[in-house]
């Protein structure tokens, strides 16, 4: 029975609940023997997926609609948009151009631009357009359709035993883990740790948290007993690398390198202070 649950992001549609396992069991395991201890054995691990919930239906079109500038019209995707800008112009100034609009108002033209931009961007080297935009999408699905919301905690809770010590969620995949932990004290989970987490940025994805935040705190998640935020410095989904500013003292922080795909989850598993929060967790 797992012991470990992992929520993945966005952007794996694709994929399933064994590619996942062949993709990324051996980078949870490398990362706690890079902390020097033997690792958990495969079947301790698990991993929640709802990545086929955002998978087109229906369709002849292979891989992704063809999506544009044109159809980022939702405000939140808007917003998200121009965050990932900003975060990236701060992260490589002389490679990405700053936004010059000071307002939240949003254009067909700013998307465009923001696209641009991002599209020389490091973080996002390789990403086409439109799977940029469909990741965007995806997010709002989440935020917007209650049916996929619930749908995706279904997922998690389907993974969880009476076993398990330890959730950790990645990108979207720890706001995901934070909320089935917020609805469910009674689970047996003592550790969360999040990967690369959006859960900090404000208006976006922290104002929309369920249960929501009472003022500026965010509700502690269930009856976890230690929450730790794990952050590359240039990971730009991970804007507020420290989430004890919105979720209180008890939340430790610690920064990594991930080297040049600072956001991917192989290299969040295999660091040894990743490794090292699961160890503690499970002795």
């Amino acid at each position: 029975m797992p012991r470990i649950v992992v929520v993945h992001g966005i952007a794996q549609q694709l994929k399933g609940p064994e590619t996942l396992r062949q993709e990324y069991s051996a980078a949870l395991r490398d990362g706690v023997r890079l902390a020097g201890k033997t690792p958990p054995p495969p079947g301790d691990i698990a991993f929640a997926f709802y990545g086929d919930l955002f998978r087109p239906r229906g369709v002849m079109a292979v891989g992704l609609p063809p999506y544009d500038a044109n159809d980022v019209t939702d405000p939140l995707e808007q917003d998200l948009l121009a965050a990932w800008w900003r975060g990236a112009a701060d992260a490589e100034p002389g490679q990405v151009v700053s936004p010059d609009e000071p307002t939240m108002g949003r254009t067909p033209r700013f998307v465009q631009r923001a696209l641009d931009a991002l599209s020389r961007s490091r973080f996002f080297a390789g990403i086409a357009e439109r799977a940029l935009v469909g990741n965007l999408r995806q997010v709002s699905a989440y935020f917007r359709d209650d049916h996929v919301r619930c749908a995706v905690a279904n997922r998690v809770e389907g993974e969880i035993t009476n076993d398990t010590r330890v959730m950790i969620g990645h990108s979207l995949g720890s706001v995901v883990a934070y909320e089935c932990l917020c609805a469910h004290p009674e689970w047996p989970v003592t550790t969360l740790v999040t990967l690369g987490s959006p859960l900090g940025i404000r208006n976006i994805i922290f104002d929309r948290l369920r249960p929501p935040p009472v003022g500026d705190h965010g509700v502690w998640p269930g009856g976890v007993q230690r929450w730790v935020n794990i952050a590359d410095g240039g990971d730009i989904v991970a804007l507020v690398k420290d989430l004890s500013l919105r979720f209180g003292l008890k939340v430790g922080n610690v920064l990594i390198h991930n080297g040049a795909t600072s956001h991917d989850l192989r290299p969040y598993l295999t660091a040894p202070e990743t490794g090292r929060v699961i160890l503690a967790a499970l002795d």
